[in-house]
């Protein structure tokens, strides 16, 4: 296995009001008992919550950590652990600007190689005071064919009121995903529950108790920017969550929950829980969160900018096997409705990011084309009792509403002979393995392709979603629970994994269960439009 990098060492803390104590088995690095850092402290500065690598090409990286008071951001970087000729990088000075995380980008790195670094934090005022050093590893992306991908996918985490239990030792999900040693993390949105508070205990139906770590912006749901922030901070509290980051680099989009459920721009909300009724500022201190939080590169400037509307979509180039098209179907969409429109320009992508879908498909020379939706196609997930979430409406007729939009896309993708498209996506709380084809759909200029849903990571199942016969999908695999809301302690998490062959360049995707290993394997060959 390669290198584990180092955790500080955990301590004792004392959660909200009292409620609840961790026990030292599960216990959490000091340092990260305090949300906000003071601005004067004693000592050096920390590092406790970890490192994370994002944005990871061939040749460049992008470290994120995050300091308990003011400090500059040192990396080191060399091609061992023994960190001999050792490369450093100058970093930022963190501040309160940024909620004291910062992030270093890393250039001129060698193809497909391990990179070994250490982030260390150093006072502003005195350079030769710095904190104990962060250490993590990962792979950059292969110049050559014949090295192969792998990565895993997965989403929605701690959902439901199912937070970090001590109990079970935390998200335990994640340190058996870290020892398959992935090139990558697909994060497929709902990355947080702003909406979703948590207790310090919930009685389950067997008489069991789950418990809950608290903190204070866990215990409401979020609207102001330092909420939101303690949000996103929360999984990192998790001591899987953070190995796991040290090791694994991510590539994250987001969804509803990291501001509110089954939220659209201009929405204004009719939530007593909500003294902020309008989404949209909701969404822009989220948005601006999520860029504190996780080491991602806007290609529009900062998430969460004022000037201009944040551009979560992108494309991630993983050598010559791979490009990952990186959805946000939540910024740009229209509001949810019954979705029986004849006519819709706006759908669920708006029309700026289908116009660059098409065209970074069209130009992509990637033998696999992932598309990383956040939502699935054919699977009907509903808004209330009259109106739909996602893009299906329950019609099994021709494209209406937001499925018109997606039968421009397939009908493009076919017209245009773009081979190796998938659809990999989360958000339903249970795994399954959706094909789609022509000849069972009542839109039919399409060509067939496969749909692969994974999740939760750490967070509440649910029943599976009925199918909507407009895109002709056939459920060829599914595992979920019987009931709505089973929490992890009743039933596993789920996490795909996609292995690309550097020799065939047959892609294998397979879906995995918590404790379970594989629970259903699909092999798909290279070169072709349908699958």
């Amino acid at each position: 296995m390669p290198h584990r990098p180092h955790i500080p060492s955990p301590g004792r803390r004392t959660v909200l009001r009292g409620s609840l104590l961790v026990p030292a088995a599960a216990a959490l690095p000091a340092a990260l008992g305090a949300a906000a850092p003071a601005l004067a402290l004693a000592g050096r500065p920390e590092a406790a919550w970890g490192v994370q690598v994002g944005s990871v090409t061939a040749s460049s990286a992008l470290v994120w950590v995050r300091s308990d008071r003011p400090a500059r951001m040192l990396v080191e970087t060399a091609s061992t652990e023994s960190f001999r000729r050792a490369r450093s990088w100058y970093g930022p000075l963190i501040g309160p600007g940024s909620d004291f995380t910062g992030t270093t980008p890393l250039y001129g790195l060698p193809a497909g190689e391990q990179v070994h670094y250490r982030v260390t934090l150093a006072d502003p005022g005195d350079p030769r005071r710095t904190g104990k050093p962060v250490y993590g590893t990962f792979r950059t992306a292969p110049a050559r064919r014949r090295d192969g991908v792998r990565f895993l996918w997965s989403g929605d985490i701690a959902g439901q009121g199912w937070g970090i239990n001590p109990d079970i030792g935390g998200y335990r999900v994640y340190e058996e995903m870290r020892r398959l040693d992935p090139d990558f993390f697909l994060c497929s949105g709902d990355t947080v529950y702003a909406d979703g508070p948590l207790q310090p205990s919930v009685t389950l139906p067997d008489g069991r108790t789950w418990r809950n770590v608290m903190t204070e912006e866990k215990a409401k749901v979020a609207e102001t920017l330092d909420e939101y922030r303690g949000n996103f901070r929360y999984n990192l509290l998790d001591h899987n969550v953070r190995r796991f980051n040290a090791q694994v680099p991510s590539v994250v989009q987001w969804d509803d929950h990291e501001v509110r459920n089954n939220w659209y721009p201009g929405q204004i909300l009719d939530d007593a829980r909500y003294t902020e009724k309008n989404v949209d500022i909701l969404a822009a201190r989220s948005a601006r969160a999520f860029g504190e939080y996780f080491p991602v590169s806007a290609p529009h400037g900062s998430y969460g900018s004022s000037s201009r509307r944040s551009r979560m979509y992108r494309t991630v180039h993983h050598g010559p096997l791979l490009d990952v098209f990186v959805l946000d179907m939540r910024s740009h969409r229209n509001r949810n409705s019954p979705g029986r429109q004849a006519d819709d320009t706006t759908g669920i992508l708006g029309a700026e990011q289908l116009r660059w879908l098409k065209r970074s498909l069209a130009e992509s020379r990637a033998v696999w084309k992932v598309i990383a939706a956040d939502m699935p196609l054919g699977l009907v997930v509903p808004d209330g009792a009259t109106d739909f979430e996602a893009v299906a409406q329950g019609d099994p007729g021709a494209p209406l509403g937001r499925e018109l939009q997606i039968a421009e896309l397939l009908r493009f993708i076919k017209h245009r002979k773009v081979t190796g498209t998938l659809w990999l996506t989360a958000d339903v709380h249970y795994t399954s393995a959706q094909h789609y084809a022509p000849e069972r759909a009542a839109f039919k200029d399409f060509a067939p392709f496969w749909e692969f849903v994974s999740g939760p990571l750490a967070a509440g199942g649910f029943p599976a979603n009925a199918l909507d016969g407009t895109f002709g999908p056939d459920r060829v695999f599914v595992r979920a629970p019987d009931r709505a809301n089973v929490s992890p302690m009743e039933s596993p998490q789920f996490f795909g994994e996609v292995e690309i062959d550097g020799d065939s360049a047959e892609l294998t995707v397979r879906l995995r269960a918590e404790g379970g290993g594989v629970l259903f394997t699909k092999v798909l060959r290279p070169g072709r439009v349908g699958q």
